[in-house]
C-alpha cells in the first residue's frame, strides 16, 4: 500500500487496508524509516483512527499506549514526518512507513531511536554503511588522527582532493574497459570514497545527494 504526501485517501487500496491485522488492543506496529538514506527512524503503534490521519493528513500519527490518545509525531517539537509510503508486511500485521523527517526521530534529540548498541560498540546513530562512513570522515576533519589518510587528504586541501578525485575516475574507466569485475568494483570503492572526502570537506552530505536524485528520477 503506498501513500504520497498528501495523497487522498481515495487512493488507498481499501482491501488491504481492511485486511490490516489489528491486536486485541487494536493496536499494530509501525516501523519508520527514512526514504533517502533508509535508517530506520522509530517504532511506535498505529491504530485504525491513527493510520487513517496518518492518511489524511501525510505526516505520522500514532496511538500512546500510556496516554491512551492519538499523537502527531513533531505536532508539538515540529519534527514532523511526511510520508512517502506505507507498506504492509505479508502477514499484515506490521506497517512500515517510509518518511522525509523534518528532524531527530528521538525524544531524546538522537536522529534515530536506535543510536545504541547492544555490544557498545560505536555506531553513529544506527546509519546505514554510507552514513556511518561519512560520519567517519567528519569526525576525521573534527578530530584529526594521526596517521589517518583522511586527515592527511583533508589536510592537503581541496585541491588534492580534487586531483585524487580524478584519478579515482580515470582508474574507474580503466578498470571497465580492461579489467576484471572485481578491479572495477575496487576502483568504484576508491571513487566513492574521495566522493564522499570531497563532501565532507565541503561540510556536505551523502543524503543531500541523494535527495537531489530523488528529485531528479522519481518516477521515471
Amino acid at each position: 500500500m503506498e501513500n504520497k504526501a498528501n495523497t487522498p485517501q481515495a487512493a488507498v487500496d481499501r482491501t488491504l487496508f481492511d485486511s490490516i491485522r489489528w491486536d486485541e488492543r487494536g493496536l499494530t506496529p509501525a516501523i519508520v524509516q527514512d526514504d533517502v538514506s533508509g535508517q530506520v527512524l522509530m517504532m511506535a503503534y498505529m491504530n485504525r483512527l491513527a493510520l487513517e490521519k496518518t492518511l489524511e493528513t501525510g505526516e505520522t500519527h500514532f496511538w500512546s499506549r500510556s496516554r491512551n490518545e492519538l499523537w502527531h509525531k513533531g505536532g508539538t517539537s515540529g519534527n514532523v514526518q511526511k510520508v512517502r509510503s506505507i507498506h504492509v508486511d505479508c502477514d499484515g500485521d506490521t506497517l512500515l512507513i517510509l518518511v522525509d523527517p523534518a528532524g531527530p526521530a528521538c525524544h531524546t534529540g538522537e536522529r534515530t531511536c536506535f543510536y545504541r548498541r547492544l555490544d557498545g560498540e560505536t555506531d553513529p546513530e544506527g546509519q546505514p554503511f554510507r552514513g556511518r562512513l561519512h560520519s567517519l570522515l567528519h569526525d576525521r576533519k573534527a578530530n584529526p588522527r594521526q596517521g589517518s589518510y583522511t586527515t592527511q587528504l583533508l589536510r592537503a586541501g581541496e585541491a588534492r582532493v580534487l586531483q585524487k578525485l580524478g584519478e579515482e575516475a580515470i582508474e574507474v574507466i580503466v578498470a571497465a574497459q580492461a579489467e576484471s569485475d572485481e578491479r572495477l568494483i575496487a576502483e568504484a570503492a576508491d571513487l566513492m570514497y574521495h566522493l564522499i572526502v570531497l563532501l565532507v570537506s565541503r561540510d556536505m552530505s551523502c543524503d543531500m545527494v541523494d535527495r537531489e536524485l530523488r528529485q531528479r528520477y522519481a518516477g521515471r
